[in-house]
């Protein structure tokens, strides 16, 4: 078995290939430090990707970093395709100048979605975080086919949600509320949510406390 043969090279290697073919159609989305960890640390929202600007440095260079969320990796090639054109969207907004969110990140305004149209995707409105609900349309899925393709022969694995993870919206003893990116609850006991994620159909975001 090569490095690359493992479940770590299967997944890096897919993703770094992904956002190449992102920067092969839109030169300026830019090169980056791919990472990946846990996006159910440190916050009540489930955090898919993030795109951080110049956190990197390479001898007098500095770079910007891909944040990949493990736990995202359960919604599948098509799921992970649409955070990464989310995030190469914040990207061509960093090269180009262009303020596309407030509210530290959280808000996203109509130039994100300008940016996110052009890269592809179809964004939706959410009262609480502006135009950030992503899904792939079929043509743009075709024109990352082969992306898909190696997405779906490396996600073998995807990473648990933080043990014990409490804070959000509270919790009685009859279970717990959780909600989507488009703003629909559902009611689950804790042990069937903390079992493995729950996404929606509507919108392909999961369901956080």
């Amino acid at each position: 078995m090569t490095d690359s043969d493992t479940i770590t090279g299967l997944l890096v290697t897919a993703l770094e290939n992904t956002w190449a073919a992102i920067r092969a159609h839109h030169p300026d989305v830019p090169d980056v430090v791919l990472t990946v960890g846990a996006g159910s640390t440190g916050t009540s929202e489930m955090t898919l990707g993030h795109f951080a600007p110049n956190r990197w440095i390479r001898g007098e260079y500095e770079l910007h970093e891909l944040f990949v969320g493990g736990e995202g990796l359960q919604r599948g090639a098509a799921g992970v395709l649409g955070t990464l054109l989310h995030e190469a969207a914040h990207g061509v907004a960093v090269t180009r100048g262009i303020k596309d969110t407030s509210r530290q990140g959280r808000w996203h305004n109509e130039r994100f979605r300008a940016l996110g149209e052009e890269l592809g995707l179809t964004l939706a409105h959410h009262d609480k975080i502006g135009w950030s609900i992503t899904t792939v349309p079929e043509q743009t899925r075709e024109v990352f086919r082969d992306g898909l393709e190696e997405l779906t022969y490396a996600l073998v694995a995807y990473r648990r949600q933080e043990p014990g993870r409490r804070d959000g919206r509270k919790s009685n003893n009859n279970g717990l509320t959780a909600e989507c990116d488009c703003g629909r609850k559902i009611r689950a006991s804790r042990s069937a949510y903390e079992a493995g994620l729950i996404s929606c159909g509507r919108c392909g975001g999961l369901f956080t406390e």
